[in-house]
């Protein structure tokens, strides 16, 4: 028994002795394989090209850890690559900019000779209206028959129109045959009677056949007066017509109006009697020469343009109505040294405004959109006189495909510009008059207001309900008879809301509540004479990121929509 416990003893000390002979020196191994690992390959480096970013604020790009400085919150890793990009710059990926063939160009000064100094037109031809007729009926009557009844119709002058039933011309056809009768004895009578029928245009040779037939005729043609080509037909077969009623509309094509848009920037290049080189895709190859006739005086408000037109001879019936033409003008004043000209397909025209995309980062695809002041166009070139600088860089093919991926980042586009002004802009439009009285009443509510709003910084909920209650109540007793409709609904719903933040103990409702009356109360202190200076400021995150605006005494931010959460969000966007 003793010599089994000894045999036992024995086997498991050399098990212990052998796991520790190939287990431990393994051990052993990986552990200084370990070491020699990280001290050849030491992250030191990489530790210190780590990059810190706002989750609500990407732009944000510090070297270490620390707060946002647009909204308070903690910093957090920027992922590996992430670019630092300016709110305003959007980046594309090298694929996608081949795939959409964007290409850029380097613009440059604009030097004499460049082109050759002639401005272009688009337009289109017009009937001129100046050769324009109407075909009348002469007298009362039911059309019997309407021999031209279709547009684009080529009328002669004497060609036959209508043939009409006139009961008066039946009564006019008798007196005549009676005084017919009677002009040897009364002539004076006679003549009135023949006058009366040349009145209804009626011809000698038609008056003579019905003297000398002594017949009534029930049924009277119409013929034309002048040629031209139907642009309207005013009546149909069958129709009773009174007289001087329209039954045709001619214009004579043998001269036909150019009408171009000129831009506003533009006007000043152009008078009446230059001359104006135009051509049509009809006719490629050829150019016809026209001279400016008229500059029409009122600028249209949608285009921003004003027309201009040219009288142009059409006896080969070469321009046809609706055809579009292009005209070339020598501008009135010469290409001014050192101007930056662009390629016009570099160029987005909203309307109001003209934008390009310029390349920020020359080794990498960022852009940035401009706004830019546009000059003469020539050819296909504009002239800038503002917004690029000599050696920038533009997107000049693609700038449609740019402009939709910076709309579709969040970015300033073309398509969402107007969304992103700032909002004191939109608010400063909102022209408002208030009188001494109701400035001095409303500007001793404005303390309670103000205590409501740092309430609101220490999200204290029964303090801003009692503040919100005694803002309204001094609101309410401010005199509203001389007040204009708009005044009175700023004020109205300033009080309204008032009241629904006083009886409401949801800090997240009354803060809902506080974004739709500052849209009501920061207007009516901006357009009163304020006894103290406020800061307008404001925090793009609030109001599902929509922004929202506040009234301050403190230059310094102190949220009101967030709190604590976010006390720094936000920044100054004017002052009273």
């Amino acid at each position: 028994m003793k010599k089994n416990i000894l045999y036992i003893v024995i086997a498991v000390i050399i098990g212990l002795g052998a796991g520790w002979l190939i287990f431990g020196n393994s051990s052993d191994n990986a552990a200084n394989k370990d070491t020699s690992d990280m001290s050849d390959h030491d992250h030191s480096g990489e530790s210190a090209e780590q990059m810190w970013t706002c989750s609500m604020h990407p732009q944000i790009m510090q070297p270490e850890a620390g707060d946002c400085p647009i909204c308070g919150m903690d910093l957090i890793p920027a992922e590996a690559g992430a670019d630092g990009l300016a709110a305003n710059e959007i980046k594309m990926t090298e694929n996608a900019m081949a795939l959409a063939n964007i290409q850029t160009t380097i613009v440059g000064n604009a030097k004499a000779g460049d082109d050759d100094g002639m401005i272009s037109l688009s337009g289109k031809i017009a009937a001129n209206e100046e050769n324009n007729t109407v075909q009348s009926s002469y007298f009362k009557g039911r059309i019997e028959q309407l021999n031209v009844n279709y547009e684009g119709q080529q009328v002669n002058r004497g060609q036959l129109l209508a043939t009409i039933y006139a009961p008066d011309l039946v009564a006019a056809q008798q007196e005549l045959i009676t005084a017919a009768s009677l002009k040897e004895s009364q002539p004076a009578l006679y003549k009135a009677v023949r006058s009366k029928l040349k009145n209804w245009k009626l011809s000698d040779t038609q008056i003579n056949a019905i003297e000398e037939s002594g017949t009534v005729r029930e049924n009277f043609r119409i013929y034309a007066t002048v040629s031209g080509t139907v642009s309207e037909v005013m009546a149909a077969q069958g129709d009773y017509v009174n007289q001087g009623q329209p039954i045709l509309k001619l214009s004579n094509l043998n001269s036909v109006w150019a009408e171009f848009d000129a831009y506003e920037n533009q006007i000043a290049q152009f008078n009446v009697g230059q001359k104006i080189n135009i051509t049509t895709n009809a006719f490629p190859n050829k150019e016809f020469e026209g001279t400016i006739s008229f500059i029409d005086p009122v600028l249209n408000n949608s285009t921003r343009t004003v027309t201009v037109r040219a009288t142009l001879q059409n006896r080969e019936d070469l321009f046809k109505p609706g055809m579009f033409v292009t005209g070339k003008v020598e501008g009135a004043t010469q290409t001014m040294e050192n101007t930056l000209s662009v390629p016009a397909s570099a160029v987005l025209w909203t309307g109001e405004r003209s934008l390009v995309y310029v390349k920020t980062n020359p080794n990498e695809p960022v852009f940035e959109m401009r706004e830019v002041t546009l000059g003469n166009r020539s050819g296909e070139t504009y002239q800038l006189s503002a917004g690029l600088d000599n050696g920038d860089e533009i997107v000049t093919n693609g700038t449609f495909t740019v402009d939709a991926a910076a709309q579709l980042q969040g970015k300033k586009s073309m398509m969402n510009q107007q969304m992103m002004q700032d909002e004191s802009a939109m608010m400063g439009d909102m022209e408002m008059s208030f009188s001494n009285a109701f400035s001095s009443d409303f500007d001793k509510a404005l303390p309670s207001y103000l205590k409501m709003k740092d309430a609101l910084v220490a999200s204290d909920a029964s303090q801003v309900s009692a503040f919100a209650k005694a803002t309204s109540e001094k609101l309410k007793a401010i005199s509203t008879d001389d007040l204009g409709t708009m005044e009175k609904q700023h004020l109205t719903k300033s009080i309204e809301m008032l009241d629904a933040i006083a009886n409401n103990d949801n800090l997240e409702n009354q803060r809902a509540h506080f974004v739709i009356l500052n849209e009501n109360i920061v207007p009516i202190a901006m357009s009163i004479e304020n006894s103290t200076n406020y800061y307008i400021q404001k925090c793009p995150m609030a109001n599902n990121n929509k922004g929202a605006v506040w009234l301050s005494m403190e230059e310094e931010i102190r949220n009101p929509y967030y709190g604590d959460a976010m006390l720094t969000c936000g920044s100054v966007i004017d002052s009273l």
